[in-house]
């Protein structure tokens, strides 16, 4: 591992980066699209997971810059696929249909070789909610589970072009449970998949913890959620007690041990605080007086408009509370007058007035959040513009705001 000089402006100490070539020669590198039958991979997971040390590379979803090589060990795999054991119904069979390259679908592969179970595979590039039931039959332990984004979902409860498909919502009712992940799921679609006694676990964490490390908004048992709020000098330490908002930070044995052959990102962001190796994320947060978290929305996602900041993730928050919104991102372009401008990009459903939604929703957000927090531009889409990951591609997003008004 490269050593990279202790930054103390961050508490505690940086972890040394990962060096590609002190890595052992079975890692499982995942650095693109697999080719072929992921199930393939089982192999080299499982001889990978059966000695310590790296085990797994897995780039960042890139939603917003450059991805980054994030190493994962065997004891953080471990330690993540054991906590969501015990979080959930215990080992179980898993049905693959996210692409495998990301921690989601790795974690798949990943929890079923630790439960000892054969995971099934469907094809990822074009999710059916007919060939998710199809793949769905074809599991034979009674304990089931699957991980979805909330696109995939929406399109087995909610599909744009008709009724639900009967088949896929009673195989999604027959999972334990289905951990939907990758981007926020709006109140109306958790409230559509309990209607249809699907039984939703909402996940919050990234490449960097292994994937999901927050369940329902309570830390797994692998990890720790801390804040160090707003305000406070960057050598704060992050306290699982603060209860005001600010940055998240996610520490235990769920951590990766940091980016491949990258010092500086990874001193930035992993740190062995007493011991513990925590990382922090680039988004902010508040922990309840019971403990649990609740993501505010990403660090960047801070608008300032007319000198006034604006939480992006609270705005499409508001917005996704109205049932006519199948969809909603939030976010800033950059504006002539006022510097930034709120900008929302929302998919309705089927018979939504635009006008009507735009301004009943302005009149919302005004009452709710301040007038400054109004959307100054809007964009209507069939379909949020996403990346194989399930999140919102933010890029595509801003995009469509390249036009004179801006």
């Amino acid at each position: 591992m490269s050593d990279c000089p202790n930054d103390p402006a961050l508490p505690g100490e940086s972890l040394p980066a990962p060096e590609a070539r002190a890595l052992p020669s079975d890692v499982v590198t995942l650095d693109g699209p697999v080719p072929g039958d992921p199930l393939e991979l089982v192999p080299r997971l499982t001889a990978a997971l059966s000695r310590p040390g790296p085990a797994v590379i897995v780039a960042t979803s890139g939603s917003t810059g450059r991805p980054k090589k994030t190493v994962l060990s065997t004891q953080a795999l471990t330690a993540s696929g054991r906590a969501t054991e015990r979080a959930t119904a215990g080992p179980g069979q898993w049905l693959l249909c996210v692409p495998a390259h990301y921690v989601a679908g790795i974690q798949v592969l990943a929890r079923s070789v630790l439960a000892g179970t054969h995971p099934v595979a469907m094809p990822t590039e074009h999710f059916t909610p007919a060939a998710f039931a199809d793949a769905a039959q074809q599991l034979t332990h009674p304990v089931r589970y699957v991980s979805v984004v909330p696109t995939q979902l929406q399109r087995i409860l909610d599909p744009r072009d008709g009724a639900p498909d009967p088949r896929a919502v009673a195989a999604l009712a027959r999972f334990d449970a289905v951990l939907v992940g990758g981007s926020a799921l709006s109140p109306d679609l958790a409230a559509r998949a309990a209607d249809a006694g699907v039984r939703v676990v909402r996940t919050y964490g990234m490449s960097e913890t292994c994937g999901g490390c927050v369940y329902d908004d309570a830390a797994l048992d692998a990890v720790t959620a801390g804040i160090v709020p707003d305000g406070a000098p960057s050598s704060a330490v992050p306290d699982p007690n603060e209860r005001r908002e600010g940055r998240i930070w996610l520490g235990g044995d769920a951590v990766a041990d940091g980016y491949l052959d990258d010092p500086a990102q990874t001193a930035d962001h992993f740190r062995v605080i007493d011991g513990v190796r925590w990382y922090r994320t680039d988004d902010l947060g508040v922990l309840r007086e019971d403990g649990t978290l609740r993501v505010l929305g990403r660090t960047d996602d801070v608008i300032n408009t007319g000198g006034v900041k604006v939480s992006a993730g609270l705005v499409a928050a508001e917005l996704q509370r109205d049932e006519r919104v199948r969809q909603a991102l939030v976010l800033a372009v950059p504006h002539l007058e006022w510097g930034q401008a709120v900008a929302a990009v929302i998919a309705l459903r089927e018979g939504s007035n635009p006008d009507a939604v735009e301004r009943e929703l302005s009149s919302v957000i005004r009452d709710e959040l301040g007038a400054p927090a109004v959307p100054k531009l809007w964009r209507h889409v069939a379909q949020l513009p996403m990346l194989a990951t399930g999140k919102p591609d933010r890029r595509a997003a801003e995009a469509l705001f390249s036009s004179p008004d801006v």
